[in-house]
């Protein structure tokens, strides 16, 4: 965005700017887990089985990481003030789209709306608020920015809840509307509008491909439950596609010149390691929410309003953890932090495997701060040592692809944990009814049982199915953190003038 000036840094206006380009960093942050703790109450008021309820997450997720590699161009080429205003009414597009939502489609489409809004307002946010600052400060903004991204994901369950528990879950959506409009009037008195004065190149065929790959790759997790997998002509379609996304995307990168990925990022062994434990950390990072808050939702039947609040302490962990980072001395060694970061999401995921039916609040409290506390020293640790050794004129193309590996390992995560608990659910289920035969004393009697004695046993055995299908899917991110782990070891030490 050099190219654009936002407005004299420290002159008038610019706080007021910047104030209102965070707070729009916050919001679009703060949405995409908003309604994850009211999970029932939206299934039950728009018949939404469990699978389309996935959708909620994934959607949102999806269409953010479409539009967000392209956010730059647009604003280059529309120029920004135009196409940050036309972001936030979109967004309130999708937020009014949502509140009149009737069926699971409905809503879910009013999700990727929001979604695709989201993933061009974070990065033009990043740009206006980054441009208000003087350029000696500008260095250290980044994890200002990062850790109100980190507030918003961590804070938007805890007040969704709260506002579903006592008004419904409908007015939750409505609480960034006047947000918007706020920000919106900001934008419009004090951003000027200017282009770029040379058109910015960007290589469609590139992201085209890529984005092919990977949207279908997405899609076929998310609806081959659902469809039976390679029965159906759909899931062949998708899988078809992906394949030739991903096959085309990498022969371009192999064969042209100037494309969506800079192959010279691949070179930086710092780089491409960081990069890969980030997508790991993206993968935990949501999909442990994706299956606490409807454990404690739907499962031990918690009200929302204690399902967001038992968010808190993880947010904490994390947010806290993530600012006490930001004092460590430059001179220290990041790598032996990044190693730390690892150790205790472990040490947080191998706490959840002793969840129980009949705990209290407390384990998931304690195992969800401890785990924040390790995502929070873990990311600033690992983005400090992938750009460590990064050639400087290559950042703005890493910072875009490092970012973006943690949105697509967030997409997949959830998507992929969520594949695996449903079909461990039907797993468990079949395997405790097999124990119920005619021959145990405790079935023969149910012989005679009325039809509401038995469904109640049946959802019983359901709940407990579901339950034991949490813990295994908490055992996959277990393990995506171990496998990540020996990278930290092949890690360079970071180049001091870098």
């Amino acid at each position: 965005m050099n190219a654009q000036s936002v407005v004299s840094p420290g002159g008038e206006g610019a706080r007021s700017l910047r104030f209102a380009a965070l707070l729009a960093t916050y919001m679009q942050s703060a949405n995409l887990p908003l309604p994850n703790s009211a999970l029932r109450l939206i299934q039950g008021s728009l018949s939404m089985s469990d699978d389309q309820a996935g959708w909620i997450f994934t959607a949102y997720l999806a269409a953010s990481a479409i539009s967000m590699p392209i956010a730059q161009w647009l604003a280059g080429r529309f120029g920004l003030k135009l196409v940050y205003q036309a972001a936030l009414a979109v967004f309130v597009l999708g937020l009014l789209l949502a509140t009149a939502a009737t069926t699971p489609l409905e809503f879910v489409g009013a999700r990727i709306v929001q979604g695709i809004a989201s993933g061009v307002l974070a990065p033009l946010s990043m740009a206006i608020a980054t441009e208000t600052l003087p350029l000696e400060k500008r260095a250290k903004f980044g994890a200002s920015w990062t850790a109100i991204v980190l507030f918003g994901i961590v804070s938007g369950p805890s007040i969704g809840g709260w506002i579903a528990e006592h008004f419904g879950w409908r007015p939750m959506f409505y609480l960034s509307v006047p947000l918007s409009a706020f920000i919106f009037l900001v934008v419009a008195l004090l951003l000027a509008q200017k282009k770029a004065e040379k058109p910015p190149a960007f290589d469609f065929f590139g992201f085209g491909t890529f984005t092919l790959g990977m949207i279908s790759l997405q899609m076929l997790l998310d609806r081959g439950e659902r469809l039976d997998w390679f029965a159906s002509s759909e899931i062949w379609l998708e899988a078809l596609a992906s394949a030739l996304g991903i096959y085309l995307f990498v022969v371009h990168v192999l064969t042209s010149n100037v494309h969506f990925l800079n192959k010279r990022l691949l070179k930086d062994r710092n780089f491409v390691l960081s990069t890969v434990i980030f997508f790991a950390l993206g993968f935990v990072l949501l999909s442990t929410m994706a299956l606490t808050s409807p454990m404690l939702d739907e499962i031990l039947g918690y009200p929302p309003d204690t399902t967001g609040a038992l968010t808190i302490p993880r947010g904490m962990g994390l947010v806290g953890a993530f600012l006490l980072m930001g004092r460590v001395p430059e001179r220290f060694d990041r790598r032996p932090f990044v190693a730390a970061g690892v150790a205790v999401v472990v040490y947080a995921n191998w706490l959840m495997l002793g969840y129980s039916p009949l705990m209290d609040e407390w384990p998931v409290a304690v195992a969800g701060a401890i785990q924040g506390a390790g995502l929070g020293i873990l990311m600033p640790a690992v983005s400090k040592v992938a750009f460590s050794t990064l050639d400087p004129k290559l950042r703005p193309e890493g910072t875009g692809l490092f970012n973006l590996a943690r949105v697509y390992g967030s997409t997949l995560g959830v998507a992929i944990v969520q594949l695996f608990f449903f079909n461990n659910t039907q797993a468990m289920h079949m395997a405790l009814v097999s124990n119920l035969t005619a021959y145990r004393a405790a079935a023969h009697s149910l012989a005679s049982a009325p039809l509401q004695v038995l469904g109640g046993l049946n959802e019983m055995i359901t709940g407990q199915a579901a339950f034991i299908a949490v813990i295994d899917q908490f055992k996959i991110l277990l393990v995506v953190m171990l496998v990540v782990s020996p990278l930290v070891l092949f890690l360079r030490k970071p180049v001091a003038a870098n």
